[in-house]
């Protein structure tokens, strides 16, 4: 399923609530990054004690890299690309069992400065895997590179939460 997100709030209080909640369910996550680069990773390893519930996470930035490290199948990067909400999925499922956790939370789109694969700069996918399955939801950001980074984070931490709250 892909969806659109809206709302995003302050990336702190999302990072320290996630962590709260993920605690009390006595849950963990792991982050499968590309566009954001290690950044998803920073944010919900800021909280105190973040090590209970974030295992760890992969940067895959290279197509090769999210084939070979993650196993994102090769038709899938053919067919969708990997800007794309397919790509996003199978990365968010991908890292939960590499890590052995409970919720993969990943992110892959266009931060700039120029379109890939035919998307335009701020065409962003997260996907976010957990104990009842795995989706995917379209970002459309506006801004500089650094800001669609951040937004980027920004929401993916949100959706999680939003799934985690839901389980």
């Amino acid at each position: 399923m892909v969806q659109d997100a809206v709302d995003l709030p302050d990336q702190q209080l999302i990072g320290a609530t996630l962590h709260a909640e993920l605690v009390r369910r006595g849950m963990t996550m792991s982050t499968a990054e590309s566009l954001t680069g290690g950044a998803l990773g920073d944010l919900v390893s800021a909280s105190p004690g973040a090590s209970e519930t974030y295992l760890g996470g992969v940067v895959t930035y290279a197509t090769e890299v999210k084939v070979g490290l993650l196993g994102v199948d090769e038709d899938v990067v053919a067919e969708h690309g990997v800007v794309s909400a397919e790509c996003a999925q199978q990365m968010a499922e991908r890292v939960r069992e590499l890590l052995a956790t409970d919720w993969g939370v990943s992110t892959t789109g266009v931060a700039g400065p120029t379109e890939q694969e035919g998307k335009p700069v701020g065409t962003v996918f997260v996907g976010v895997a957990g104990p009842r399955g795995s989706r995917a939801a379209r970002l459309h950001l506006e801004g500089d590179r650094a800001q669609i980074r951040e937004e980027t984070c920004t929401a993916a931490a949100q959706l999680l939460l939003e799934d985690v709250k839901a389980d």
